[in-house]
């Protein structure tokens, strides 16, 4: 009270009045960055991700009238003006808050880099440097993503995939596998850590190629996607 905002913040407030308020009333729950998996008290697995996708939707639904809770891995990024922001290290940990929200969101939006496996035989004291090398048993973390669609009133749930090669292919049979309505997806090796990136959309409709840009950008696309769908069934609905 009685200290003015950041400049940075003051910017951010008047770009967020001026967008338009599609998802109004709309409770949008956004995962984001990596989780890590411990070996020992000291080391860890993990998917490279910087959390910078994952942040700019949480800022663009926010902008756009939601009421936003992000869950997010560990990353160097402040939260959005606004949005609620759940920190999570593990798979696990970042599945437990989700399902705390899942039930009470309109919209579910995976962003995040969760790590496929975590260390089965996690070692309780740092290990020791030997001689040999260090045999880690592998066992597969939950699908965050899959497990909320599943859900019997699930969320309008979105999944993001990175992918290294055979973009469209690899992003049609993974909606398909996760059963969600609408998947964004890029190139793996143009997006980690940059400002920008190029995003397509892969619904029931076919691809929606969105082009380059930033991120925010981006993500500002992606939400007005989301809502023209929620829109669409909404109207679908009526209809019936």
């Amino acid at each position: 009270m009685g200290r003015m905002l950041e400049p940075e913040e003051i910017v951010e407030e008047i770009e967020a009045f001026f967008q338009p308020k599609l998802l109004t009333g709309k409770r949008v729950l956004v995962t984001a960055g990596p989780t890590e998996e411990p070996i020992d008290p000291v080391r860890s697995i993990t998917n490279a991700s910087s959390g910078k996708m994952g942040y700019a939707v949480a800022r663009a639904a926010r902008e756009a009238g939601a009421r936003v809770t992000l869950i997010s891995g560990p990353v160097s990024l402040p939260a959005p003006a606004g949005v609620e922001r759940v920190g999570v290290r593990t798979a696990e940990q970042m599945l437990e808050a989700v399902q705390q929200a899942a039930a009470a969101s309109d919209v579910f939006i995976a962003v995040a880099a969760v790590a496929d496996y975590r260390v089965r035989n996690r070692a309780a004291q740092k290990i020791k440097k030997g001689a040999g090398g260090m045999t880690l048993e592998l066992t597969e973390n939950p699908d965050i993503l899959a497990q909320v669609a599943a859900m019997k009133n699930p969320p309008f749930c979105v999944g993001f995939a990175a992918e290294s090669e055979k973009l469209a292919e690899n992003a049609r049979a993974k909606r398909a596998k996760k059963k969600v309505p609408l998947l964004a997806a890029n190139v793996v090796q143009e997006a980690l850590g940059a400002e920008d990136n190029e995003i397509t959309l892969f619904d029931d409709d076919g691809e929606h190629p969105l082009g380059r840009g930033s991120k925010l950008e981006l993500a500002r696309k992606l939400v007005a996607h989301i809502a023209g769908m929620l829109a669409g069934a909404k109207r679908s609905r009526a209809k019936a």
